[in-house]
């Protein structure tokens, strides 16, 4: 939920530093951006020049916790 909505927000930061935000490794970070393109047929591009990951589409994900 953390990563969609600094993602929503478009303030990411380099993928390094948005690991750090989300106190998990860049490895792992990569593989949640992965599976939301695949699984959850997310578009998530990278700005080079702002430095942020937005999303190519309108993006509406709801999470349940249960």
């Amino acid at each position: 939920m953390q990563l969609h909505e600094l993602i929503k927000a478009g303030k990411t930061g380099p993928p390094k530093q948005l690991a750090e935000k989300l106190e998990i490794s860049s490895r792992s970070l990569h593989y949640y951006i992965v599976f939301m393109k695949t699984k959850m047929n997310v578009v998530i591009e990278y700005d080079k020049k702002e430095e942020t990951y937005f999303y190519g589409t309108e993006c509406n994900l709801c999470f349940v916790n249960f």
